[in-house]
């Protein structure tokens, strides 16, 4: 399941995305969304985890958490709209 994880810190990294999804179970990939002409973090990013239980936990539980002094909002990922 595809997560999207909006309201980072600008200082949180894919690394410590991971590392912090990783404690509900499996993570496959996690990116931090960078904006390409500043090379700053557009503070949201992915996290996919192909455990749906441990998808849904992941959700429930960071949801509204304070990570890294930022309070996240976490749902999951709907597909884009072309």
């Amino acid at each position: 399941m595809k997560i999207f994880v909006a309201k980072l810190a600008f200082r949180t990294t894919a690394a410590d995305l991971r590392a912090y999804f990783e404690q509900f179970g499996e993570v496959s990939d996690c990116k931090v969304i960078m904006d390409h002409e500043t090379g700053r973090s557009k503070c949201y990013g992915f996290v996919e985890m192909p455990n749906d239980a441990e998808a849904y936990r992941a959700i429930v539980e960071t949801d509204d958490m304070d990570f890294q002094g930022s309070v996240l909002q976490v749902k999951k990922s709907r597909p884009q709209k072309k």
